[in-house]
């Protein structure tokens, strides 16, 4: 079993990590619009957090399988992120500042998925502990939700990129205490990664992953200003992206009792199946303030139950020597080409149709989801 002190390092960069998400997911939005960019400006600006993880985790997977070690890797693309960003708010330029967030998204894009993989193997032996550590970085999300848009209220919107960057710089000291967690030694390896990746199972999971994350894709770039078009404050904004984790945060907490009680896939499909509902209710009903709150607790399968899911079936499916890749490809297809995608289609939906036509085709993408894992991702006939 791990030292205490061990997950402890762990849980604290997952708190640093998505507390950035929890300034930045919300507002960075909102600070683009004020800059006067265009509708499709804003979404190739926001795409490029998740184009980075079609890119970097690969890379960066791939480089910590082949040298058995993820501490260095971490900690050093965790200070070079923030260096990059560092340039974001010296000007206000389209070209200025797409460079300065692709190089900085390039390096944030490479700790999650290395600290993922040694999470999962510290864990293994109780699968439900992983949910506990993994609660605290939708501890950091909330807690920056919750106080970012009176923030922004107190500093003015136009200081965004400096907050933004003191919490990339919390987290690269959050990095140095992560502690290392070896990989198994190459020479250890008997089983191809190709041969994993064949798999029915494997392909029917990155593409349930890849579906929901494409149906997220308009909600992480689009949400903040469909609701403002609603009438909502920022403070109220930043309310509602709580709900969501504050539901996600009770999710992860019971998860070691789901996980108990249902095979992952169950979990996997209900997640789908409740995420379709939810985009549903968001393009039908959004400036009613009791279905928009409704709509945000189901958060906690769109997110909490869907993740704690992939990690665990991915953890099943990849070899030990493969699983920095294996959760870098799941990055990958989910959050890096699914979101990504998802992102820049309502980019092009949005002029259109805005919240009501945008969200009804991520609901569509979503329940596709549905069908795929109800054919083709079913638990183990033992199970």
């Amino acid at each position: 079993m791990p030292a205490v002190a061990d997950l402890r390092a762990f849980a604290a960069f997952y708190f640093s990590y998505f507390a950035f998400q929890g300034l930045f997911g919300p507002f960075w939005g909102l600070y683009l619009e004020s800059l006067a960019f265009s509708t499709v400006q804003i979404s190739v600006l926001m795409a490029l957090s998740t184009l980075a993880r079609i890119v970097a985790p690969g890379l960066w997977g791939w480089l910590a399988d082949r040298r058995g070690r993820r501490r260095s890797i971490i900690l050093s693309t965790s200070l070079l992120s923030a260096l990059a960003f560092a340039f974001v708010g010296l000007d206000n330029g389209f070209w200025w500042v797409f460079v300065s967030l692709a190089v900085s998204h390039f390096f944030w894009a490479a700790a999650l998925p290395l600290v993922e993989a040694s999470t999962a193997h510290l864990t293994r032996a109780t699968p439900g502990r992983y949910s506990r550590v993994r609660v605290w970085g939708s501890i950091g999300f909330v807690t920056l939700s919750l106080v970012g848009g009176a923030l922004l209220e107190l500093i003015g919107l136009r200081n965004l990129p400096w907050a933004v960057l003191a919490l990339l710089l919390l987290i690269a000291l959050a990095a140095w205490f992560v502690p290392e967690v070896a990989a198994a030694p190459r020479s250890a390896v008997r089983q191809s990664i190709a041969g994993t990746l064949r798999r029915p199972q494997v392909l029917a999971l990155f593409a349930c992953c890849f579906l929901l994350a494409f149906g997220m894709g308009p909600y992480y770039t689009f949400y903040s200003i469909g609701l403002q078009q609603a009438g909502y404050g920022k403070s109220a904004i930043g309310w509602l992206w709580s709900v969501g984790v504050i539901c996600e945060i009770g999710i992860f907490l019971l998860m070691p009792r789901l996980m108990a009680r249902f095979a992952l896939e169950q979990l996997m499909l209900a997640s789908l199946l409740v995420t379709a509902l939810r985009f549903v209710l968001i393009a039908l009903l959004l400036a009613q303030p009791a279905v928009a709150v409704f709509a945000q607790t189901l958060h906690a399968f769109t997110f909490g139950v869907h993740h704690a899911a992939a990690v665990g079936l991915i953890h099943r499916y990849f070899a030990e020597q493969h699983q920095a890749r294996g959760q870098g490809l799941y990055v990958i297809a989910s959050f890096g080409v699914g979101g990504s995608a998802g992102g820049l289609l309502g980019g092009v939906l949005w002029p259109h149709g805005g919240v009501t036509l945008t969200f009804a085709v991520s609901a569509l993408v979503t329940f596709i989801g549905v069908l795929v894992c109800w054919r083709w991702l079913r638990p183990p006939a033992h199970g």
